[in-house]
């Protein structure tokens, strides 16, 4: 019994916490119901879950620490909850993640970590409608996965993205999956109480089954290593904390079985090989456990416990990241309510100048022989280890070039290439058996198999030198010498290149026509592929190509928050609007603390509609039916308001009552009093305000009227036409209605949809109308001539919801919707050819439904969605590659809803070009978008045009119905006594240009100087520097008169 008495190395190993400066703090992490950790870790990125949600994740640096704001770049991933997530042991910044949306994505994260959010993955695997509950890398095999969903575990081959092996005997749900360290067994627990033992490649997968924790509660399990022991975690028939060991060679006896407590927390098995450390985290207690491994009895031996925060999620850093020259021997990272912790597990030693060898066994690195067709076909070799002596290990994480990545040429995109391994040392190919790709593969020349020495490195095809150096395209050298993760570095030329380039002319270089034409031929957009024949797998085949591609160029738009170029930035001419600014108004003019602001608002609706002088905001409570509360906006937060200043107390609105739910609302553009509102009971009534406000609430509305049998979906008012309305209901028709006589009357009534409508806009001119619709399709009506639509096309493939609007004076249409995985799209169409857009821009992965407003004078779009922080701007264009990215506003808070105000409504004298309101969770706020100048005192003509006047009608409703046209109404917004741009720029008189210095002579600048005359010249030109004054300073004393002196 002597073996119990013998000291371990890591039995005093105690937690050390780190000052809340050191951890990552202020972060939004909600209580998730998943299977996973919540979080995992690579040798230089930490992943966990973020918001309440869970859709979406911050990918930090590993040592990264402080204060996080909430509109830092995000991974947004999915559009469920993100159930688990794993990093490749092998590429420290690939990234597996599953979700409750069905989808398995692969990301990779550049080396400098994310700078601005990203949404378009590597590559995505559909799981056919279900839930998937646990993803992981395999341990040996690179580019091998595993991906647990419902009932099914299954293995995926990344180097053809198809389904290698699935196995479907469990029969409940799996709750969590451990290889064994070779990467030969698996092991899995199951909702139906047992524990199962598989070999993927054998001809009959189960190799034993048992019965394991008596509770249908989260069980998690962990394999010890190399050995032939498993360790499960879970509750017993009476509700109390277990953990079991158990060896596989007798898997229906337990060599352990431990009770904890009767705590409700799941306990997540955190263990290291090589150092037979065991972590306990349970989700929901503050205190972790350490325990020691032995092959004998106690078998676990209790360390010592840290307590602190509230566990949400934990996992371990590789060993490759540890600080070893502080005795750091395990790190756990714990995900908190708002924080994460690393918790620094260190060995009290007398002192950590040297390296304590006898801490850190030899540990497997990041580099593998075996690819994932090759572990398929039987295949078996362990990784090398690596020492973690600092001077023998890498310095820094194995990060590589971007893995998932084309070749500069034309050929076709292969996995193999991605997942490429070096052959065994000391083995010839044919010997080892360990191509990464077929037999038929080309043979490999000694220069790329130094390259292939990584697994991450490209293999690249010779592309043609006349349009393409290294892969790069001649248009993105500049970029490419730019950024900052590119290899390339400028060169300093020499004597000789320098006298060449400065006897070499520009006469023989293009004309900027042919670059011109070049440049369009490569930033041109192009219609959307075919979608795929089968879900699985759904791969975006943008991602899949070569950075600096054309196919890449092509796409470029696609990809959110990045500056798309036009053509017109290349050569020389600039968008005024590209440095727009957003600037919330003084909090004087802010409506705060509203109550009961509800949420129950259909997807068709904004949800907040307003004019300069009062706001319309849905409001709960008070029993059934709908309220529509009417506030009255604050004096200074547009030139209209005039109601007084409010008190920041509790502001309850007076309402409008409603007997039935409200769907819509709309106020009439020529008559600040006037309030429509649809309700669900296919009524529409009017509401006449008073002058000064609501003074109480009220529910007799001046006038009502049944407007279809059904819910109405969409209420809008005409925009040059008097009295003129149009609704779109649930019996699938658009009726336009007269409201100028006593009882309205439906005088048109347009038909052709075959689903639900999303959503209608009228053009600027108001002769035509435009839908997009449920069935996929975008509609154009011109209502005076026919009740059929005159133009049809395919519109978003997402059933979620969308919007449309008309630009570019009405011929084009802006639609936006989600496209099969639930991300955002940007859609541009030219309303005389419907079949397929223009363009299509891909924003992000969120539930919520993009709003648009389009400013015709300036052609800016603004985007948001309800839920959202950002408002993304894009200026629309004529040419490619029509949508172009401007500068993004990000609020502070989250909104609600957001209404922009006319153009009679805005400070011009400040630049002003688009004014809005924004509705938060309890405030209302005004947001007025500039843009910078330097001459702001004079009037910006070239930013305001006669803008078309919205805010008085045209015509009456009875002359646009008997098919009256008026020419456009414009108004110039230049304010009296401002003086135009335009006249000053040209009255101004012609600067004479300053005599040039003469140039320095290239050439002799570089010859090498006689170290004497080097001498003199610094000593002239030190002189040249020092003013000379002869004159003494007794020269300006004041002195007497001589004659004083006799005196």
């Amino acid at each position: 019994m002597a073996w119990r008495f013998k000291a371990s190395k890591y039995k005093n190993a105690a937690p050390i916490v780190p000052k809340p400066e050191a951890c990552i703090r202020d972060i939004c992490v909600g209580s998730y119901q998943t299977y996973g950790n919540n979080i995992c870790a690579s040798a230089a990125f930490m992943a966990f879950n973020w918001e309440h949600v869970g859709s979406s994740m911050a990918v930090l640096p590993l040592d990264d620490c402080g204060r996080k704001s909430k509109t830092m770049p995000l991974l947004h991933a999915h559009s469920d909850t993100i159930t688990d997530m794993d990093f490749s042991p092998f590429h420290d910044g690939l990234l597996l993640t599953g979700s409750q949306d069905s989808l398995v994505k692969v990301w990779h994260i550049p080396p400098e970590g994310l700078k601005e959010s990203l949404s378009v993955p590597e590559c995505t695997l559909s799981q056919k409608q279900r839930r998937v509950e646990n993803v992981g890398f395999h341990p040996v095999a690179d580019g091998l996965i595993h991906v647990a969903s419902g009932h099914d575990f299954a293995l995926w081959d990344l180097t053809t993205q198809k389904e290698a092996f699935v196995n479907k005997d469990h029969t409940e749900v799996i709750q969590s999956t451990s290889w064994k360290k070779d990467g030969k067994l698996v092991a899995t627990s199951c909702k139906d109480k047992k524990v199962r033992i598989l070999d993927p490649r054998a001809d009959s997968p189960v190799l034993g089954v048992a019965n394991s924790h008596q509770n249908i509660k989260d069980s998690r399990l962990v394999w010890l290593g190399d050995t032939d022991r498993i360790l499960t975690t879970g509750f017993d028939s009476a509700r109390l904390r277990q953990i079991m060991i158990r060896d596989i060679r007798n898997l229906s006896q337990t060599q352990k079985t431990l009770e904890l407590d009767c705590s409700t927390g799941v306990l997540m098995p955190l263990f290291d090989p090589d150092t037979n450390m065991l972590f306990l985290a349970g989700k929901g207690d503050t205190t972790i456990l350490y325990m020691e491994l032995s092959d004998r009895e106690p078998y676990l031996i209790e360390g010592l416990r840290h307590s602190g925060e509230q566990t949400k999620g934990a996992c371990l850093v590789p060993k490759r990241a540890l600080r070893v020259m502080e005795g750091e021997v395990n790190r756990v990272l714990q995900l908190a309510g708002s924080s994460v912790v690393p918790i620094m597990y260190q060995v009290p030693r007398k002192s950590y100048r040297e390296y304590h060898a006898d801490l850190y066994p030899d540990t497997r690195g990041a580099l593998t022989y075996l690819s994932a067709p090759m572990w398929l076909r039987h295949q078996d070799c362990a990784p090398p280890t690596v020492s973690l002596h600092p001077d023998e290990r890498l310095a820094q994480p194995r990060l590589g070039p971007k893995p998932f990545s084309a070749s500069a040429g034309s050929e076709e995109f292969s996995f193999d290439k991605v997942f490429s391994v070096p052959a065994v040392p000391g083995l010839t190919k044919s010997d080892s058996g360990l191509s990464p790709v077929a037999s038929d593969a080309r043979p490999v020349r000694d220069d790329e198999k130094e390259k292939s020495l990584s697994p991450t490195s490209d293999v690249e095809v010779a592309a043609n030198k006349e349009e393409y150096t290294n892969g790069k395209s001649d248009t993105s050298l500049e970029e490419e010498v730019n950024s900052s993760d590119s290899g390339y570095r400028p060169k300093t030329p020499g004597t000789a290149e320098r006298r060449k380039m400065f006897e070499t002319t520009d006469g023989s270089s293009q004309s900027i026509a042919e670059r011109r034409r070049a440049y369009e031929a490569r930033s041109a957009s192009v219609a959307n592929d075919e979608p795929p024949a089968s879900p699985a797998p759904l791969r975006r085949r943008d991602s899949l190509k070569s950075r600096k591609s054309p196919e890449r160029e092509e796409k470029r738009s696609s990809v959110p928050n990045v500056t798309t170029k036009r053509t017109s930035t290349v050569f020389g001419k600039v968008s005024k609007f590209r440095h727009l600014k957003g600037t919330p108004g003084h909090k004087s003019t802010h409506v705060e603390n509203i109550k009961n602001i509800s949420r129950q608002i259909s997807g068709e609706c904004n949800g907040f509609y307003g004019n300069g002088v009062r706001c319309g905001v849905p409001v709960g409570g008070g029993g059934g039916g709908g309220r529509l509360g009417v506030v009255e906006l604050p004096l200074g937060s547009t030139p209209a308001a005039r109601a007084a200043l409010r008190h920041p107390a509790a502001l309850h609105p007076h309402a409008l009552l409603h007997p039935a739910p409200l769907q819509d609302w709309a106020f009439d553009p020529f008559d600040e009093r006037r309030l429509l509102v649809a309700c669900d009971d296919g009524q529409v009534r009017e509401w006449i305000l008073p002058e000064d406000g609501l003074q109480e609430s009220t529910n007799e509305p001046n006038r009502t009227f049944s407007a279809h049998p059904d819910k109405i979906y969409i209420i809008r008012f005409h925009p040059t036409a008097a009295d003129l309305l149009t609704t779109a209901a649930h019996d699938l028709t658009i009726k336009i209605w007269d409201l100028s006589q006593e009882t309205p009357t439906a005088e048109i009534t347009l038909t052709g949809h075959t689903d639900q409508i999303f959503a209608l806009d009228w053009s600027t001119c108001g002769e035509y109308l435009a839908t997009v619709c449920k069935d996929g399709n975008i509609r154009i009506f011109k209502p005076r001539a026919s009740a059929e639509a005159q133009r049809r096309g395919a519109g978003p493939v997402g059933s979620r919801g969308a919007r449309v609007v008309w630009a570019l004076h009405d011929t084009h249409l802006v639609v936006t919707g989600f496209d099969k995985v639930s991300e955002r799209q940007i859609l541009l169409y030219n309303a005389t050819d419907l079949s397929a857009p223009l363009c299509t821009v891909g924003l992000d992965v969120s539930p919520a439904i993009l709003h648009i407003h389009l400013d015709h004078d300036s052609n800016t779009l603004f985007l948001t969605g309800r839920g959202d922080s950002t408002i993304y701007c894009y200026e629309v264009t004529s040419e490619a590659p029509y949508l172009c990215a401007l500068s993004h506003h990000r609020c502070s808070t989250l909104h609600q809803g957001i209404v922009f105000l006319p153009k009679n409504l805005l400070a011009v004298e400040k630049v002003e070009f688009a004014r809005a309101l924004r509705l938060t969770n309890g405030n209302i706020e005004p947001l007025s978008f500039t843009v910078p100048r330097i001459k702001s005192e004079l009037f910006q003509d070239d930013l305001f045009p006669p803008t078309l006047v919205t805010w008085q009608s045209w015509q009456s409703a009875r002359a646009w119905l008997a098919g009256g046209r008026v020419p456009a109404r414009t108004h110039n917004l230049q304010p009296p006594g401002m003086e135009p741009l335009s006249s000053h720029t040209a009255a101004a008189p012609a600067k004479e240009k300053p005599p040039q210095k003469p140039k320095p002579d290239l050439i002799k600048s570089h010859v090498p100087m006689d170290p004497k005359d080097k001498q003199e010249s610094i000593m002239k030109s030190m002189s040249a520097k020092v003013t000379v004054n002869l004159k003494l300073e007794q020269d300006s004393m004041e002195g007497v008169d001589e004659s004083e002196w006799d005196q």
